[in-house]
């Protein structure tokens, strides 16, 4: 059986949720700076869309090492770009004439942001389930170039917009393939990650992580609550999606970071505490908070 056809279900689903992150992703850049957005041609709206895409093709790469055979993966990440090139032609489709279509136009874009994607993105090396300095400068760089393609590079809230949505991808992509492939990753997904007590800095999501139990094209947390911890000190800190904050009334916000801080306040205390006493055992087991 060849790559394509074993991997058919995860290469098609992956493919949906890159395109539909990608259309969400270009939505929340233009509502994070209304002035911004009123500006924006349509070439600069591509050009977004286009970069979101680069840096899903690279976190794809990333995750699927962990679950795609060794020897498989290259093909499978070939297999995954010839999907999104036809199910975005697919999508253009409607709002398009048959003579602003050109499939292989739309395929060689594919092929030259993959190609970017490699060149722009490889040199930060981490592992996409930890927390790590090369992960955060990942993903800003990335909201950076969203920024500069919507013409206000040092816009702070079109790069806040921007890292919020592309870190919602890992944990989305996570769960597609552990709900399609049924493998087990060799490294912890974001939501599972170990606390080690020779471990210098760990990382757990809490009971704030809002997760859809079947994954799709909107796979995206809502709430995300983290946890981590550094020697003998500990941070517990919560974050909206964009459009999940807009979206609620002023009063609705308030009474949600009410709630949400003494969530923090409670995961932080038993992530310290959990972590404290696995710090005096040796050869425990690691476990989640």
């Amino acid at each position: 059986m060849d790559v394509k056809t074993e991997h058919e279900t995860i290469l098609k689903n992956l493919a949906d949720t890159m395109l539909g992150i990608a259309r969400e992703s270009v939505s929340m850049v233009k509502r994070s700076d209304q002035e911004v957005s009123t500006r924006l041609s349509r070439e600069q709206e591509w050009e977004i869309y286009l970069e979101f895409l680069k840096v899903m093709f690279n976190l794809a790469d990333r995750v699927s090492a962990f679950y795609i055979p060794l020897q498989q993966q290259p093909q499978f990440m070939d297999c995954l770009e010839d999907h999104v090139s036809d199910r975005l032609t697919t999508l253009l489709a409607p709002s398009m004439s048959s003579s602003e279509i050109d499939e292989q136009e739309v395929m060689l874009s594919m092929g030259q942001a993959v190609a970017e994607s490699r060149e722009i993105y490889e040199k930060y090396k981490f592992v996409y389930s930890e927390d790590s300095k090369a992960r955060n400068a990942f993903f800003q760089h990335a909201a950076e170039r969203v920024a500069g393609s919507a013409g206000s590079s040092n816009n702070q809230a079109i790069i806040s917009a921007a890292t919020l949505c592309t870190s919602a991808v890992i944990p989305a992509m996570t769960a597609l393939f552990e709900g399609k492939t049924g493998q087990e990753s060799s490294e912890p997904a974001p939501s599972q990650t170990e606390t080690s007590p020779t471990s210098s800095d760990t990382t757990t999501s809490g009971p704030g992580t809002s997760e859809p139990s079947t994954p799709g094209p909107q796979a995206i947390k809502l709430i995300s609550v983290i946890s981590s911890i550094s020697g003998e000190e500990f941070e517990t800190r919560w974050g909206l999606f964009p459009q999940f904050q807009k979206d609620l009334r002023p009063e609705h916000v308030k009474e949600l970071t009410t709630h949400m801080n003494r969530v923090a306040q409670i995961l932080g205390d038993r992530f310290a505490v959990l972590s404290s006493k696995l710090s005096e055992k040796s050869n425990q087991p690691s476990g989640n908070a």
